[in-house]
């Protein structure tokens, strides 16, 4: 059985691809999301005496961190990162990071993401905006003035390994270890960055991957058509 086995440990690898390849094109026009992998790994027993065995595994999950695409439009408290960095974000189940900069006032002036999480400044601590404010100016750091006043900075950080991230929903990542202020930050006033999805790309690795899956599910299909085949020659 070691051959049926080996063929499942492939097929199970490429169903959890599958289904992150879908959810890569689920999620192409999504602000701030990034496109995720699927690293296939080779388990292989050394059986000593007895034959060795080899199974594939695809459990590790990398993320691109290379930049989206900019595009103004125009909103008062729409912003972008260019380069590398994150905003900070204040969560019921503690900080979290985010590419997605579309964010809004609430009803007592914190600027939040869409799901009422607090955006936090470059020493951790909410960003506010006055619900009386007139004009809101940011520069290119991200530092917030409002009527003329400077009121602070919209935090930008980086952590040691990107790819350490664990991911949270679409585009919150949960950080695994320190975060740290980035140095000369760039953000872009009323743009957003949109998902750095390759939609092609990812379309054309779905078919192929539907095509191993349904070669393995064929190589599955014959195996057990030989097992059968030998029983029935062994019984008679």
């Amino acid at each position: 059985m070691d051959t049926a086995y080996v063929t499942l440990s492939r097929q199970s690898g490429l169903m959890n691809e599958m289904r992150l390849v879908a959810n890569n094109i689920a999620n192409a026009n999504t602000t701030g999301y990034r496109q995720q992998g699927l690293v296939f790994s080779e388990f292989i027993h050394d059986a000593r005496d007895a034959r060795s065995l080899s199974m594939s595994r695809a459990e590790v999950r990398n993320t691109a961190l290379h930049q989206g695409v900019l595009t103004e439009t125009g909103g008062q408290f729409d912003f972008a990162i260019e380069g590398d960095g994150f905003f900070l974000i204040e969560s019921p189940d503690g900080n979290r990071l985010t590419r997605a900069g579309s964010f809004s006032p609430n009803a007592d002036g914190d600027l939040v993401t869409p799901d009422g999480f607090r955006v936090l400044d470059s020493n951790g601590a909410p960003v506010f905006v006055p619900p009386d404010a007139a004009t809101i100016d940011v520069g290119g750091d991200g530092t917030l003035s409002v009527d003329g006043q400077l009121l602070g900075q919209i935090g930008v950080f980086r952590v040691d390994d990107p790819q350490n991230l664990e991911r949270e929903g679409s585009t919150l990542f949960r950080p695994a270890g320190v975060t740290e202020p980035v140095e000369n930050p760039v953000v872009l006033h009323r743009f957003l960055e949109g998902s750095n999805v390759n939609a092609i790309e990812q379309v054309t690795r779905l078919v192929e991957i539907q095509r191993a899956y349904e070669l393995g599910q064929s190589f599955l299909d014959s195996e057990d058509e030989r097992v059968r085949s030998a029983l029935k020659a062994l019984m008679r």
